[in-house]
């Protein structure tokens, strides 16, 4: 007996060709670390869940499979994980714990072939339980596709974690039960809230960056972790693989917490190839999914690429889609075209992380660059980036920040300012008029004097700033700094009958 899912659009069915492909094959260059891997589980019990196929009312905390990959050091005794290693965590994540690893394929999802069962034999990158290296690495929290295992993609994990990232990852699973309710809001809200779970867990690893903090969501996970971090400012870059922002973008915007103004940080979209017009007919598929992206068309506030793979289909996005997935005679390319597709797909997402979360100018030159001058062939990518809009920072931006630091370090507050905003404009008029509105408020006369200090230091040629900033001064009693703030405001304009006029009364 197999177990079935729900078909989740038709968009992403495949059929009939089995898949010849390995992990050698994939060829995917892994960096200088060693690959752990650690799957546990554990519970969240702010939620309430049933085992189905137990068939009791009785309810649990919600139990979460947790995967982790990291940068590792080896002992020389751990033991090298093999594919179906990985595809037993699927027996808790499915709730058939005690399942024969032999009806694993029959079970699950994908064809028990004979491909398939040599891909179970196959030997991968990471070792069980090993050691975490020593120091602090970026975390990316990968969000599965719909239904799927927390290993879906296993690979791609490895790679990163070669590269110096700590990688974990959750099943898709519903809110009460195994199963999703078809892509609902309710479905996105609930792996938001795993998202969120797993940034808890990373407490728990001494090694994870806290500061430095990416999602990663393939499928529907790619819908879940922009809402993710929309409500947790932590999350600091999106990876979007294949994601359902671009198909169920109007899920999104039925959550209470939607606010596209919060998505304030790097995102990037690898996007399956154009769907050809018999699959579109034959499937009933709207045309306009190869084209619209109203979401990436609607971000002002983050850098945005948007890359489209003109070899892959949606399921090739993950390794167990790469290996295992049948493939779609009417669509779906060679196999060495798909796994040379994926090799890219994992070097553009390592430059990504690299360029936003480590700050490397090559990781960031590399995406930016036309895939052709990367040596890429034209037909295998095609890049679209654009930059984020530089926000308008107004004097009364200004003036509401200052404000809340209490108008203290002015000058060391402007240049932290107009770093990133370089086309901060604070006029002399404006600062020479909230100086004095300051100054005469007997509560905020410092204050006033503070923003006309900072005014002379910022119009330096200024008779006119220094006039005022000397009438601060006599307003609250200082008579010496009075006099010389009236002699510079002469020197700089010998005319200034006001500057005359209060010298000669200080004076006699």
């Amino acid at each position: 007996m197999k177990i079935q899912i729900l078909t989740f659009l038709l968009l992403f069915q495949t059929s009939l060709l089995i898949a010849q492909t390995s992990l050698e094959q994939l060829n995917l260059e892994n960096g200088k670390f060693e690959v752990g891997f650690r799957n546990y589980t554990t519970a969240d019990s702010t939620r309430n869940y049933s085992r189905i196929y137990d068939y009791t009312n009785q309810k649990v905390p919600r139990p979460i499979s947790v995967s982790v990959w990291y940068p590792a050091s080896l002992r020389g005794n751990e033991k090298q994980i093999s594919v179906l290693d990985y595809m037993e965590t699927l027996k808790e994540e499915e709730e058939w714990e005690n399942l024969p690893n032999d009806q694993i394929l029959n079970w699950f999802y994908y064809q028990n072939t004979a491909a398939n069962q040599n891909h179970l034999k196959e030997t991968t990158a990471a070792f069980a339980n090993a050691e975490f290296e020593g120091g602090k690495f970026p975390v990316i929290i990968y969000a599965p596709s719909y239904q799927a295992p927390s290993i879906e993609n296993f690979a791609l994990c490895e790679y990163l974690a070669s590269h110096g990232y700590l990688v974990i990852s959750s099943p898709s699973r519903g809110t009460e039960n195994r199963w999703l309710e078809g892509g609902t809001e309710k479905d996105m809200e609930t792996q938001a809230r795993d998202i969120e779970f797993l940034t808890q867990e990373l407490n728990k690893v001494p090694s994870a960056d806290l500061d430095q903090i990416a999602t990663m969501g393939f499928s529907f996970g790619g819908l879940s972790n922009v809402l993710s971090q929309i409500r947790n400012d932590n999350i600091k870059a999106i990876v979007s693989l294949d994601g359902s922002i671009k198909y169920q973008y109007e899920t999104l915007k039925k959550s209470t917490f939607f606010d596209l103004n919060k998505v304030d940080v790097p995102f990037i979209h690898f996007s399956q190839k154009d769907i050809p017009k018999e699959v579109l007919e034959a499937d009933k598929i709207d045309a306009a999914l190869n084209t619209n992206f109203e979401f990436y068309d609607s971000l002002s506030f983050s850098d945005a690429y948007q890359l489209k793979f003109h070899n892959l289909t949606h399921s090739q996005f993950s390794t167990l889609g790469v290996l295992f997935e049948q493939r779609d005679p009417r669509q779906d390319k060679s196999d060495p075209e798909i796994m040379e597709s994926y090799k890219w797909l994992a070097v553009y997402t390592l430059n990504f992380l690299d360029g936003y979360l480590k700050d490397d100018s090559n990781g960031l030159e590399f995406i930016q660059k036309q895939p052709s001058e990367n040596g890429i062939k034209k037909e295998l990518i095609s890049l679209k980036y654009k930059e984020k809009e530089v926000e308008a920072f107004s004097f009364q931006d200004f003036n509401d920040l200052a404000r809340k630091q209490n108008y203290e370090d002015l000058l060391g507050f402007y240049e932290s300012i107009k770093s990133e905003y370089p086309s901060l404009s604070l006029p002399e008029g404006d600062l020479n008029t909230l100086g004095l509105q300051l100054l005469f408020n007997p509560k905020t006369s410092q204050k006033g004097i503070n923003i006309l200090l900072f005014a002379t230091n910022l119009y330096p040629t200024s008779a006119n700033l220094f006039d005022s900033l000397a009438e601060a001064y006599l307003f609250v009693g200082n008579q010496e700094m009075a006099v010389k703030n009236f002699r510079k405001s002469l020197e700089l304009y010998p005319q200034n009958q006001n500057a005359i006029n209060r010298l000669n009364q200080l004076n006699q």
